[in-house]
């Protein structure tokens, strides 16, 4: 098995839940807006003797010709987004789920994944909604039966073991 870090770099988020692009040999952390968070978006890539797994699928910002920031972080370990079998979401908060599809939310990211989510956590980002849940980031895959809604506690493909624990989101 190998893993590889998909880093799509440093933010700040405040109370807004936008994320403000921070590059720590340029910027002054002490000038950043007050309350703000630094965080790191950091998606995973998993190659195993079965699948190729994407963890988390970080803010699904593209470059000026179209390219996902992911897609991008995949090249340079040598994969190729159809190479990506499963999408395993940890939740559905914009930092962990903005790259489902494709900026223009026409198009899946990984179009040959499965999509593996909570089913609890699903329908929280539904009822929840805005700021907490951007749900224009992965309601494409509403209905598609590359969704796989998950129960609390099981296996994926019988080599997959996952458990819901909670955090800064229910589910």
């Amino acid at each position: 098995m190998k893993i590889f870090p998909l880093s799509e770099g440093s933010f700040t988020v405040d109370q807004t839940k936008k994320f403000i692009p921070f590059q720590p040999d340029r910027d002054d952390l002490q000038q950043r807006t007050r309350g703000s968070l630094l965080v790191e978006i950091q998606p995973f890539a998993i190659v195993t003797s079965k699948d190729i797994l994407v963890i988390d699928t970080g803010l699904g910002f593209a470059d000026s010709y179209g390219q996902m920031q992911i897609h991008k972080n995949l090249s340079a370990h040598g994969l190729s987004p159809t190479d990506v079998t499963k999408v395993l979401l940890s939740h559905l908060h914009k930092d962990h789920a903005g790259g489902i599809a494709y900026p223009d939310k026409n198009k899946l990211s990984f179009k040959n994944a499965k999509y593996y989510i909570n089913r609890k956590e699903w329908d929280y980002a539904f009822q929840k909604g805005y700021p907490s849940y951007h749900t224009e980031d992965f309601s494409l895959i509403m209905g598609m039966e590359q969704l796989q809604l998950t129960n609390d506690v099981g296996k994926i493909d019988n080599y997959i073991s996952y458990e819901v624990t909670g955090g800064h989101s229910p589910f």
